[in-house]
């Protein structure tokens, strides 16, 4: 982490955004300050939570796996807040509305973005059972048929996904959303759209860092720059640091991917490649052994990994999907509303 960062991008060019959610008038109620406190310092304690205990943790699957986790309790504790402000849709600025709906559609993308990432990471897993299999089978063409499914695999594993590519100017376009909107003359509204920012931070900082080690590419990692008067800012700035510094150290590592599953695995066939592409001498069957039993306990390992990964995208899926149908219907109920994605079933387009 020695390594200098690259320059911060500020959250908000015109101000500090809690100017606009101050308005006079607007005094917060025990209540609500309460309400607000509560969720603030959960957040907090969400976060901290997800600062690594060792350098290798970051960027490894299980890890992924508790940032996605961590996300999805946020965007569920957001609905609860809304529940208990007693603040219906049909109170709601007609600009709250529209970041809310514009948030989530950008953040379906992603989703859909990122599973099939994790779907084509997946299918690697299948040539690598072909490699076990025609190392195990003891036929006078194993070895032949071995390297052309490891090379198979590491052509399928460093093609580029042009759908993770474009999640980096969708991430642009939800830091110019952190700006917050401006609330008249409603307390409920100023803590809404104050635990609103808390939980677009979390969701950018996640997406970021899963962008770019989906990418392959540190250029796009956010950095992002919180008021220090808010509850949850000095453990955000922490894991930020931390996280962020780690990855940019992975990647200056030019390791073939920063992935640690996937690392290791790749690790593994690099030792074993030679081995079969020169053919074993006697020296080498045991060390040959072990290899393949470290190639399918690796394979293994990546597998359940993206696996557990890739349903937790999932659920992250569903929890905004859902939460962006309920506002719909809400409004619906109450007015004629032109959904933005009218006509299309979002949920078919995730790719699984």
């Amino acid at each position: 982490m020695s390594r200098p960062q690259e320059p911060h991008r500020p959250f908000f060019s015109f101000g500090n955004p809690f100017r606009m959610i101050s308005p006079k008038g607007s005094q917060l109620s025990p209540r609500l300050l309460s309400l607000l406190n509560a969720f603030e310092e959960t957040l907090a304690e969400r976060l901290r939570k997800l600062h690594p205990k060792d350098k290798n943790d970051v960027l490894s699957l299980p890890w992924m796996k508790s940032a996605m986790e961590s996300l999805c309790e946020t965007h569920t504790d957001i609905k609860s807040l809304i529940t208990d402000l007693e603040l219906p849709v049909t109170d709601w600025d007609e600009k709250w509305i529209d970041v809310y709906l514009d948030i989530s559609v950008k953040l379906l993308d992603i989703c859909i973005a990122f599973s099939s990432e994790l779907s084509r990471l997946s299918q690697g897993h299948l040539l690598l059972q072909c490699v076990l299999h025609n190392l195990e089978s003891n036929t006078p063409k194993q070895f032949v048929r071995a390297c052309s499914s490891l090379d198979s695999w590491r052509q399928h594993i460093t093609s580029k996904n042009l759908r993770v590519q474009n999640c980096h100017s969708i991430l642009d376009n939800l830091v110019e959303s952190l700006n917050l909107p401006k609330v008249k003359n409603s307390a409920k509204g100023k803590v809404l759209m104050q635990a609103m920012y808390g939980v677009k931070v979390q969701t950018v900082f996640v997406c970021s860092v899963f962008a770019a080690a989906f990418s392959g590419s540190s250029k796009k990692l956010l950095d992002l720059e919180v008021p220090n008067t808010i509850l949850w800012a000095q453990a955000y700035c922490n894991l930020q640091t931390n996280v962020n510094g780690e990855i940019r150290e992975i990647f200056s590592s030019g390791k073939f991917t920063v992935l640690k599953e996937l690392e290791a695995v790749d690790s593994i066939v690099k030792k074993m490649y030679p081995m079969i592409q020169d053919g074993l001498g006697p020296v080498e069957v045991e060390a040959f052994e072990y290899s393949v039993s470290d190639l399918r306990t690796g394979t293994d390992t990546l597998s359940q990994g993206l696996d557990f990964l890739a349903k937790e995208v999932d659920v992250f899926f569903k929890i905004v999907l859902s939460g962006r149908d309920a506002l719909l219907c809400n409004l619906r109920a109450s007015s004629a509303v032109t959904d933005p994605m009218s006509g299309t079933n979002v949920g078919e387009q995730i790719v699984r």
